[in-house]
């Protein structure tokens, strides 16, 4: 019987770390909206306003270029800890600015930390999870990066009635408390048992796994000796067999289509267009003519949160391949409704100096109906996009590669996240409603592209990735992705060794 109480746990609480990316988002996105921002730092508008927000992508760009090689050096939680630090001094550095140029730094430095983090995070968890459930607790990141908007967007707009600079001082001061918890508790947490594998430490991987695995920690269990065999012989063949552990491995001729796959993958989860919705909502909800637009901008971060526990339940029935491809069109379907709704309804702004020239007057259905259309938008996200592109990324290289690839496709990811936090107020004020048009045709290239080239992987063991991706090169292209029953090598490699069958004798440590 496998243990699934500590995986979670731990799963869990590690998701900490992602929730800071949620903290950042509703620490912008909740004072753009606010007087006491505007008054404090200029009203700033446009590239000046894209700067401050894109800053914290571009630390995590930077950072994420160097997680892998870090992740494999030091290990997953070392290196994690190492960014909540950097996480906490962005922080203090943010709530004690005296100016953009101050606000920019603490934001680069807090996003360094992001990019640490939201690369090993999710390495972590698979690595350490089942691989019937690992859908589902690489998920818990996506939960906890929602409430953690949430969270702070609640206390962000608690905040907004303090007359005071107060408001955007306090909640970007109080981003450093989960940090702190989580670098805490990390220093109980198991080291990855397939980056102890790596090293050849075999006695600390028979360890942890039986710690994660069993409830008495028994190293003679026949699924937790299974998991060590896949383990061990896939080692051998990556780091003996093959022992470059070279940046060219991550772009050979087998390897290189699943690396591009993950960093695809991560790219046109930010053209869904669902950092126009995380980002910038308080300006879409002014263009649609809606009044309270901190209250109302609630409404989508609770759906965020809401619509995220559906994807962690079944994410691993449902599979990797339909949701990304449901969720693409859907998101495609409101982001043109929304357009439409502006271009229909909308009228040039007559205010100068606002963060959007054209908007809906007079209108209330039309202003309702652009706020469902936003929140739907991102309801849709939550179930698919949101975590099965951390959930991808992590599962289809093998573990020489991995701590590497998926290093390459966060840097993808916040590199794309930079660009967008930088010119969509440029895009709201010079195109305004052919922006939604833009980012619902990328959606439908998006789905093109996961239709074509993305192989479904649920419940398949990380070892097993070879098949999928390899032997089915050979197949006619549009067969090749059909989704696949899962495999029972797993289960009867446990069955052989119950019986008797098979023997498995653990190595000393090795390397």
């Amino acid at each position: 019987m496998v243990r699934l109480v500590n995986v979670y746990t731990i799963s869990a609480f590690l998701s900490l770390g992602v929730a800071l990316i949620g903290f950042d988002i509703s620490s912008m996105s909740g004072v753009l909206g606010t007087h006491q921002y505007r008054d404090f730092y200029g009203n700033p508008l446009g590239a000046r306003q894209g700067a401050i927000t894109g800053a914290m992508a571009a630390g995590s760009f930077v950072s994420a270029l160097f997680a892998g090689i870090l992740g494999d050096r030091f290990g997953r939680k070392i290196t994690i800890q190492v960014g909540l630090l950097l996480w906490c001094i962005g922080s203090v550095v943010q709530s004690t600015s005296n100016g953009v140029a101050m606000l920019v730094a603490g934001r680069v430095i807090s996003g360094l930390c992001i990019g640490l983090t939201a690369s090993l995070i999710p390495t972590y968890q698979s690595e350490i999870a089942p691989h019937k459930i690992r859908g589902r607790i690489v998920s818990f990141q996506s939960l906890a990066g929602a409430m953690g908007i949430m969270i702070q967007y609640f206390i962000q707009y608690g905040c907004s009635f303090i007359n005071s600079e107060a408001a955007f001082r306090v909640p970007w001061a109080i981003q450093a408390g989960p940090a702190v918890i989580l670098f805490v508790g990390l220093f109980w947490f198991p080291r990855s048992p397939r980056w102890l594998a790596s090293k050849g430490r075999w006695e600390e991987v028979l360890r942890v796994l039986a710690r994660l695995r069993t409830a008495n920690n028994d190293v003679n269990n026949a699924f937790v000796l299974a998991e060590y065999k896949e383990i061990e012989d896939r080692v051998r063949l990556d780091l003996l067999d093959v022992p470059s552990n070279s940046i060219r491995d991550l772009f050979s001729g087998k390897m290189r289509r699943r690396v591009f796959l993950g960093m695809a993958i991560q790219i046109w989860s930010q053209l869904t267009g669902i950092n126009i919705m995380m980002y910038y909502i308080v300006y879409i909800l002014e263009a649609a003519g809606i009044r309270n637009v901190l209250l109302a901008s609630s409404a989508q971060y609770i759906i965020n949160v809401v619509m995220t526990i559906p994807a962690i339940l079944w994410v691993d029935k449902w599979g990797r391949r339909p949701s990304l491809l449901v969720g693409a069109v859907s998101m495609a379907f409101w982001l043109f409704l929304i357009g439409g709704l502006l271009k229909a309804y909308g009228e040039p702004n007559p205010i100068p100096n606002q963060p959007t020239t054209w908007i809906v007057v007079d209108h209330p259905a039309v202003s309702r109906a652009i706020l469902a259309g936003s929140c739907i938008t991102v309801g849709s996200f939550a179930i698919s996009w949101g975590p099965i592109s951390w959930i991808y990324q992590a599962e289809v290289v093998p573990l020489r590669v991995r701590a590497r690839s998926v290093a390459l496709s966060t840097a993808s990811n916040w590199a794309f996240n930079f660009v967008l936090a930088v010119f969509v107020p440029l895009l709201l004020r010079s195109i305004s409603w052919v922006m939604f048009f833009l980012f619902g045709s990328f959606d439908i290239a998006a789905f093109i592209h996961v239709w074509v080239a993305a192989p479904e992987t649920k419940q398949r063991t990380l070892e097993e990735m070879d098949e999928i991706f390899e032997h089915g090169e050979q197949k006619p292209l549009w067969k090749s992705f059909i989704a696949t029953r899962p495999t029972n090598k797993f289960d009867m490699l446990a069955k052989d060794i119950q019986m008797g069958k098979l023997t498995v004798h653990p190595q000393v440590n090795s390397f």
